[in-house]
Formats: C-alpha cells, structure tokens, sequence
C-alpha cells in the first residue's frame, strides 16, 4: 500500500489519541487508587532516605542521558534525511569519536559506583546497635524474639476467614493485620537477625528501607533508625507455599518512653505466664541393710 500524506495524519491522529486516552487513565487510575504512586518513597528510616537519595541521582543521570541521546536522534532524523536532499557521510572509522564513547560512559558508570557504594557501605553497617531483634519465618507467620528482655511471641494474620472467602466486608487492612505487632523504638539503632523455620521466606517493609531472606540454617542481618513513630506494614515478598500471601507484617514504631513501658508490661506478663519449674522430688533414703558380722558368722560355723 503506497504511503500518503493523508494515511500519515490519520495515522498521526490515532496516535495522538491514543497517547491522550493513555494519559487520561493514568490520572484517572491516580484518582481511583490512592496508594499508586510513580516514584519511590523517602521512607522512615535513614537507609530508606539513603536509598530513595541514591535512586534519584541515578534517575537524574539517566534523564540526562536519555535528553542528550534523543536529542541527537532526532536533529539527526530531522536535518540528515534523505527527503531534503543529505547524503551520508562516507568513513569507516573515527579514531576520536572511538575515543570519546568510550571515555563517556566511563565517566558516568564511575559517577554511579561511588554514591552507591558509599549507600552500601552504609546499609553494611551493623555496629554499635542499641536493640537487638531475631525475626524467624515460618509457613506462615513471625515469630519476633527480643533476646535482651526474654520476649518472644508470634505474629499471626488477623484478617478473618469470611472476608477471606467473600463471606463479609473486607476492612482497610484486609490480610495487611496482625494479632502482634512487633513494637520498635524510634531514634535508636536496631538489628536484626533473619532465620527461617522450614522454607525461604522474605521479611519486606518498604518503609523501613529493609528486605531480607530468612533462609534455614543461616542468619542475615540488618539494621534499622526509624525517625518517626507510627504503623509501618509489609509482608512476606518470597513465594514460600500455599499461604504465602497471608505473611503480614506490622511495625509499631514508639517512642522510648512508650517502648519502655511496653517492655515492663510485657516483662510482667511473661513472669505471670512462665510457669515454676518442677522440683524434682527428693529421692527416700535407702535402707541399708545390715551385713551379718563376721564374728558371728564364724561362730555359727563352728557350732555347725
């Protein structure tokens, strides 16, 4: 089919609509859903704010790259085509152009590596914390030990079998709630200790910055500064079995205050709950049986 001008603007217009439809139910879709975003979040916590910072920078630097690319594509699709009469230019090779993209995308991939692996370095560091947490998963819950205090509990989900099977109204936090929260102090450094029961599971809370594998027989650790108090959500993200979408998990954030009287109640209940443990009963005395003397055991001989 010949191409012509007026196949080419009617073309041109289906595009356009098509690109406006597509922008309208990007907006719409914002509107409808009130947790989509496009970007990143800062998050609460001082590697959450490392990494959003980083994945800016490296954002910006590929905008630039992407400008600088599609810039020269098409000054070159508009001024060299053949239509107004350019030709080509006829080389083989250019000893400085070979040079220069060569040098350039060194330069960009050297300006990427630094910031990320000072971020690196910085998630890497676990020293001087000041609470010290154990996160097990199993198929499918928390169990979250504070090895300091003696607590350890279980986090199960909370959402109810109806809203499950479409018997009930699903609330705001349908499969997204817990009986237990694990309760975290604010402005304090908090590391973590990742295991795993039976399968890989992932402990993920985005707004803590932190997603790591708790694997059988192997521990990984992390840490954590949250800045703010308040609810922070996640769940598992590693595909471990039937109910792997039923893995919430809730963070309540405090302050040290509120942490520490949380500690004492808890404390205090767990002294309530511990069973005394058994004494074990005194054995009774054994009887000695006497041993017939010697003396008289010769005499009963000789009268024999």
């Amino acid at each position: 089919m010949q191409f012509t001008k007026l196949s080419f603007k009617i073309n041109l217009k289906k595009y356009i609509l098509c690109f406006i439809a597509l922008l309208a139910s990007n907006f719409l879709s914002n509107l409808v859903w009130a947790d989509y975003t496009l970007n990143m979040t800062p998050g609460v916590s001082k590697i959450s704010h490392k990494i959003y910072h980083l994945h800016m920078t490296i954002f910006w630097i590929c905008v630039a790259i992407g400008i600088v690319v599609f810039s020269i594509l098409i000054y070159s699709l508009i001024m060299h085509r053949k239509s107004i009469g350019h030709k080509p230019a006829d080389f083989h090779e250019n000893t400085a152009v070979e040079i220069i993209w060569t040098i350039i995308p060194f330069v960009i991939l050297i300006s990427m590596a630094i910031p990320a692996t000072n971020v690196l370095k910085f998630i890497d560091d676990k020293s001087n914390s000041d609470v010290l947490i154990k996160i097990t998963g199993y198929q499918w819950r928390w169990q979250y030990e504070y090895p300091e205090h003696d607590i350890n509990f279980f986090s199960n989900l909370l959402t109810p079998q109806e809203q499950i099977d479409n018997k009930d109204i699903k609330d705001e936090h349908y499969l997204r709630d817990v009986d237990n929260y694990l309760v975290l102090p604010v402005d304090k450094k908090i590391r973590f200790l990742f295991t795993a029961n039976d399968v890989i599971h992932s402990w993920w809370v985005p707004a803590l910055g932190i997603k790591k594998d708790t694997i059988p027989g192997f521990i990984n650790e992390s840490w954590v500064i949250i800045d703010k108090p308040g609810i922070y959500r996640g769940q598992c993200a590693e595909l471990c079995g039937s109910r792997h979408g039923y893995m919430p998990i809730v963070v309540d954030a405090r302050s040290d205050a509120d942490y520490k009287k949380w500690l004492e109640t808890k404390i205090a209940e767990n002294k309530k709950t511990a069973t005394p443990p058994a004494v074990p009963a005194t054995p009774k005395a054994e009887t000695k049986k006497s041993e017939p003397n010697s003396t008289t055991q010769n005499k009963n001989n000789s009268k024999k």
